[in-house]
């Protein structure tokens, strides 16, 4: 199967798209569709009650192999190479751990306003780039379950349209999260929520 990727994604290793556990799978449309019924499936189960450990990094695995583990055999396992983006593959696990003990200070210290630790912690969940793929889509539920379960807050909007689609929606959040790499969150926030 070829993949166009849209602007901004990871591109699958050959050894990772062999990871494909649907081999009727053959277009990228089909992909995408059984990729986005099991998001639905996880989103229906995590959401359904309130998640104790959120902030944690066999959360963050287990979430991961939730989304995606109907589509692929390395679903929640940490990438095994560099990518176009993320830290280094052996350094994962390590700013994952630290991740999350930066949110918890921030909560208990309300560094930020509640929605803008919300998306400093996407932000660098998405920098650290822990799975071959569904990086983006990972950690924007992760903000969500953060927001609902640590900040009582209601989930963040996300542009109100699809981000995983090209277009104007997806061209707003790439150029949000490449500001917030040099420092300023300011885009991130007002595209979080329109």
């Amino acid at each position: 199967m070829k993949i166009d990727y849209p602007d901004g994604a990871t591109p699958l290793a050959p050894a990772e798209m062999e990871g494909l556990k649907l081999p009727h799978i053959t277009t990228k449309t089909e992909l995408d569709r059984w990729e986005q019924d099991n998001i639905a499936e996880a989103d229906a189960v995590v959401f359904a009650r309130k998640q104790k450990e959120v902030l944690t990094e066999p959360f963050i695995r287990r979430l991961h192999n939730m989304i995606f583990g109907n589509v692929w055999r390395w679903a929640g396992q940490y990438r095994k190479s560099d990518k176009n983006i993320g830290v280094k593959w052996w350094q994962v696990q390590e700013e994952l751990l630290k991740l999350c003990g930066d949110a918890a200070t921030w909560i208990e210290h309300k560094s930020w306003p509640e929605d803008e630790i919300a998306a400093r912690f996407h932000h660098r969940l998405v920098f650290i780039h822990p799975f071959a793929n569904g990086n983006g889509r990972h950690a924007r539920m992760m903000a969500d379950l953060l927001l609902v379960n640590n900040l009582n807050r209601p989930r963040f909007t996300w542009g109100s349209g699809s981000i995983t689609d090209p277009g104007e929606c997806r061209r707003k959040y790439i150029a949000a999260l490449q500001q917030a790499d040099r420092g300023d969150c300011s885009l991130l926030l007002e595209f979080v929520r329109s």
